[in-house]
């Protein structure tokens, strides 16, 4: 069985361990060379990657027949009403097809959430509000998607669980051996 590795990925950080000689990488927060990402963030969404140095571990934790639930904390500009969670709930239809169903709840702003650089942008008559998401597949931007059609952007994206591996108790640009 192959070593875990849990890191909790800034905004602006590419999911890569080389340079696109724009932003910081992977090898600029994580030293060990061996470990590759089960999985990605866009470089503007935030939170728990998954790396492991075991090529088929990394495999079945990304492949949508195991169908690994993603659970993410996603900052979005209004309140969404019972319509747009029941949506969301049942599927999406998106360019590529129709997502499948999530679970998809209001909640509090995450306690102990740290601040954002650079802070997401404020709109002083539209409220926000947070969404707990899971989804168990992984069309690209497929988050950020689902909620704009639904009415309702995303503003601030952060996965908080793969499976069973979580992002508690670790800090933006750390990493912990799962």
């Amino acid at each position: 069985m192959g070593r875990i590795l849990l890191f909790n990925k800034p905004f602006g950080i590419i999911c890569q361990f080389s340079s696109d000689g724009m932003h910081p990488t992977l090898a600029d927060y994580i030293p060990l060379p061996e470990f590759y990402p089960a999985g990605r963030l866009d470089t503007d969404s935030e939170g728990l990657l998954v790396l492991t140095d075991d090529g088929q571990l990394q495999h079945r934790i990304t492949d949508p027949k195991h169908k690994l639930a993603k659970t993410y904390w996603v900052q979005v500009e209004g309140v969404p009403d019972a319509t747009a969670l029941d949506k969301l709930r049942t599927g999406v239809a998106l360019n590529d097809g129709m997502t499948r169903p999530a679970g998809a709840n209001l909640m509090a702003e995450p306690l102990g959430l740290w601040p954002r650089n650079p802070p997401v942008r404020e709109r002083k008559l539209i409220p926000t509000s947070w969404l707990e998401l899971t989804i168990r597949e992984g069309k690209n931007r497929q988050v950020r998607r689902m909620t704009a059609a639904v009415g309702f952007p995303t503003l601030r994206l952060i996965r908080y669980r793969i499976g069973d591996w979580m992002l508690d108790g670790i800090e933006p640009g750390k990493w912990v051996m799962g």
